[in-house]
């Protein structure tokens, strides 16, 4: 996610902006900029890459002091991309056509297009490829007319008018007293300080400044002045909200309150869900912005080549269950650094997926450059907009997990999961597979996935406390069948990569072939039980271990019978589509390992010999 910090009061702007963006850099950006309100006027500042650049433009403006201008207001960013590549132009802050309004904006503007084609019909020249810049064109669209009498007035409307999720940050050269905040399903806080007052998306940005913060709940919008701070509703009803004293310090800032990044990513799981389905569901139907793949297109291919490392690999055998369910065609899925040295059967008849987290997984570049030389249509699934995957593959689909700074990968799997789901059932309809009818009733499970998801998390204390019963444990197996299996291998990877204890994951028919010789007297197996059909034959494999002295702990629906008769404990989610519930079941096992990793006393974020992006061979 991106960062925002905005500020008004007595003391000098630009250092406390450029500080605050200093403490948000742990949330991963791209880009980097400033807006201020200098001599009647907006300037806005704004570089691709580090804030070092942002600095050094900074200081050839202002010299070495960057206190030394006056300014004492002034909204900051930094981007990590999501619509539109990298570079000085998608940089945020964005301004309106005449230069009088400045906005920053995390979050997603689902509607944006309409928007951008309305506005452009009336005469707006845009200059990014970003969803945000809409904003500040409507914002100074309204602001231009009769009905609105000044910029509280224009932003309200506004807000009524955009569709998505966004933490907004104004600015207005008409207003040099005072700024505009807004919320709505992305993160915002105002800080409250005697020398002036504060915005932020993460309080470590302001926690050098004040302890005092208001927490902006959904649909509200706050004015800040130099002397105080209004609240109020998207209607412009007041608002009574009390401020929250901080008493953490900066590094549990960072993380939100949490002992460590990876439990505060598998909390912002529904919103990585949530962000990455939403924006590309329009009336049940899906809409897959600037992918070029049509109905005859899809005719001509014969098989789909996934290719992927690690747990993106895990998230193409769910790949693989779902498109051959749905679509029929038939798929195979290969491990990135072995697919290019077997001589694999790809032609022009071929879809190639990759699936990468970071865009530039060496293994899976190279795979994907091969399955391209044998004339195979690319596309990739990834998280980081402009990375070198996504520039080299013919289509992309970027999941909105937004970086993740634990080496694990949690959230960035489940939004893996949620963007093949998407592909999947628009795959379907454009293949005559699937109704627009059908297609609808998919994407309402799909879009109910971010609330179960939630009570899920709620319901983490039975998981922590099994964990805690069962961290001594040296060797654990993951069994599951069909899409359970593929679940398997996911669970079992996280809790390796972390908790360094042996684990591993078989088809639950495969035990009786040798593997059940090393179940023993307290071995701990863990089952996902989520597949209706199967659940018969899982139960039978329980049995045998059960038999031989294993513990089990079951992850199940909350239907789903018989289970609580063979499993030692079982973790109980909601219902789902069978097809989805990988999306939800994968977290129950990345909270138990995480409890298990912290119970050992492992570096949960930092586990040994691993880094988060590989581009080595």
């Amino acid at each position: 996610m991106c960062g925002i910090v905005g500020y008004i009061g007595s003391r000098p702007a630009l250092p406390i902006l450029m500080g605050g963006l200093h403490r948000l850099e742990y949330r991963g950006y791209d880009s980097a900029g400033v807006a201020f309100f200098q001599e009647g006027r907006i300037d806005v500042v704004k570089r691709k890459g580090r804030l070092s650049n942002l600095e050094g433009a900074l200081r050839g403006q202002f010299g070495d002091d960057l206190s030394s201008g006056g300014i004492r207001l002034g909204i900051a960013h930094t981007r990590w991309a999501t619509h539109g590549a990298p570079s000085d132009e998608n940089s945020h802050p964005h301004l309106s056509a005449s230069g009088r309004i400045a906005v920053v904006h995390n979050g997603i503007i689902e509607n944006y297009l309409e928007i951008k084609r309305s506005l452009t019909t009336l005469g707006y020249r845009f200059v990014s490829e970003t969803d945000t810049e809409v904003v500040a064109h409507l914002i100074e669209h309204h602001f231009t007319t009769d009905a609105c009498r000044d910029l509280l007035s224009a932003v309200l409307r506004t807000l009524g008018e955009i569709e998505g999720s966004y933490a907004l940050g104004v600015l207005c050269a008409d207003d040099p007293d005072s700024f505009i905040a807004a919320r709505k399903d992305s993160p915002l806080v105002v800080g409250l300080g005697d020398h002036g007052n504060f915005i932020a998306s993460d309080i470590p940005a302001i926690l050098e400044h004040t302890r005092e913060v208001l927490i902006l709940e959904d649909k509200e919008v706050a004015v800040l002045r130099a002397d105080g701070v209004r609240v109020m509703d998207t209607l412009g009803r007041p608002v009574d909200r009390r401020p929250m004293h901080v008493d953490w310090d900066i590094e549990s800032a960072e993380k939100g309150g949490y002992e460590h990044f990876m439990m505060k990513e598998i909390h912002e799981e529904p919103r990585a869900v949530r962000d990455t389905v939403a924006p590309r569901i329009h009336g049940g139907g899906i809409r897959l912005d600037d992918i070029s793949l049509t109905a005859e297109d899809v005719a001509r291919i014969q098989r789909i080549q996934i290719i992927a490392c690690g747990t993106a690999n895990h998230a193409g055998h769910v790949a693989r269950h779902a498109i051959e369910s749905l679509c029929r065609i038939p798929v195979d899925v290969d491990v990135a650094s072995e697919f290019r040295y077997r001589d694999p059967i790809v032609d022009g008849r071929t879809l190639a997926i990759v699936i990468s987290q970071s865009g530039e997984t060496l293994d899976t570049m190279a795979a994907m450059r091969e399955a391209k030389r044998r004339g195979a249509r690319t596309f990739a699934i990834v998280n980081v907009v402009g990375s070198s995957i996504a520039r080299e593959a013919d289509d992309v689909l970027y999941t909105m997990a937004g970086p993740e700074i634990a080496v694990a990968s949690t959230k960035a799997y489940n939004t893996q999961l949620a963007a093949v789901y998407l592909l999947t059932f628009r795959l379907a309809v454009l293949l005559g597979r699937m109704t627009e009818a059908e297609c609808a009733i998919w994407t309402g499970k799909l879009l109910a996935l971010p609330e179960s998801l939630e009570r899920i998390l709620s319901d983490r204390e039975v998981l922590q406390r099994f964990a805690y019963e069962h961290f001594n444990a040296r060797s654990v197996f993951f069994i599951g069948r069909g899409l359970d299996f593929a679940l398997s291998m996911e669970g079992s990877l996280k809790l390796k990569e972390i908790s360094y204890i042996h684990s591993e994951a078989y088809a639950g028919g495969e035990l009786k072939h040798g593997t059940i010789a090393l179940i023993e007297e307290g071995t701990l197996v863990v089952c996902p039980l989520t597949q209706t059909s199967l659940l018969d034959k899982m139960i039978g494999n329980i049995r045998e271990v059960k038999a031989r002295g294993a513990v089990v702990l079951g992850i199940a629906c909350d239907s789903a019978p018989k289970v609580d008769d063979v499993c030692d404990t079982v973790f109980r989610i909601p219902d789902v589509d069978p097809l989805l519930a990988p999306l939800l079941a994968v977290t129950p096992m990345q909270l138990f390992a995480y409890y298990v990793a912290v119970n050992k006393g492992c570096d949960v974020d930092k586990p040994r010999n691993l880094a988060k992006s590989v581009t080595v061979e």
